[in-house]
């Protein structure tokens, strides 16, 4: 079990949300991996000098890459449900059955997902 982060959680994070810090915690405390998509930061990031809540925090959490094989993974992903958003392709293709997905946008991970036939749980951010 995983908690995946989109840039909804990330720009949580960055605004020091306590929920979000909640759920880090918690995810910590039970020994789960953190995961987010190199595509999120790049979505989220601006400036370091800002961002050091951020900056810290993305110390801690797994960042996925989008290459080759996952880029065609995604764009067959995105394929099937008729959508386009690349981010939101790759974070649920990093989403395992009984993870949790923190996003500010559900309803199109959850489409997303359910394409795949994915249980997970989505939280909003």
């Amino acid at each position: 079990m995983a908690l995946i982060l989109d840039a909804g959680a990330l720009i949580a994070i960055d605004r020091r949300d306590r929920r979000v810090g909640a759920m880090l915690r918690v995810a910590q405390r039970d020994g789960l991996s953190v995961r987010s998509s190199a595509a999120v930061v790049a979505q989220v990031w601006r400036d370091r000098a800002r961002q050091a809540p951020l900056a810290m925090m993305l110390r801690g959490i797994q960042i996925l890459s989008i290459d080759e094989i996952v880029g065609k993974q995604v764009g067959e992903l995105l394929g099937r449900t008729k959508s386009s958003d690349i981010v939101d392709g790759h974070v649920a293709l990093m989403a395992a059955t009984g993870d949790v997905v923190a996003t500010s946008d559900p309803g199109d991970i959850e489409r997303l997902l359910d394409t795949r036939r994915i249980a997970t749980v989505t939280v909003l951010v």
